[in-house]
């Protein structure tokens, strides 16, 4: 019988990309973690929101919600900038995080490319 840990769980219903409908905004790539000793489980999310005027406001408050219940832990593993430009589906992800340094823009790509599978998306290592 196999069974899942509550943080395994959890991690399995976390979104693995929500930003912003529209705009030029910071972004952080974050890997979440279980807590629990023998659970390994383990995912990447992306998170960009305009509001945000540092990356660390966006890692301070998803970590926050994620880490509340005692079973998850945070970790920040980069940041940039995406632009959303909804009208004509295209995002483009690039720049870095003064902070937290440059996310792994190939791996933002795919999380978003799940989540708007109609859009062209795009990334590059140029630009802040």
């Amino acid at each position: 019988m196999c069974t899942q840990t509550k943080a395994a769980a959890l991690i399995a219903n976390i979104p693995e990309a929500e930003i912003d409908p529209t705009g030029v905004f910071k972004y952080v790539l974050i890997r979440v973690h279980t807590k629990e000793d023998g659970d390994d489980s383990s995912v990447d999310i992306v998170r960009g929101y305009a509001w945000a005027e540092y990356h660390a406001d966006i890692y301070d408050k998803v970590a926050e919600e994620l880490e509340k219940g005692g079973h998850l832990e945070c970790e920040c593993i980069g940041g940039g900038r995406i632009k959303h430009d909804c009208q004509s589906k295209k995002i483009h992800i690039y720049g870095y995080s003064m902070g937290f340094g440059k996310a792994n823009h190939a791996v933002s790509t795919e999380k978003l490319k799940v989540r708007y599978p109609k859009y062209e998306i795009t990334w590059a290592d140029e630009g802040y």
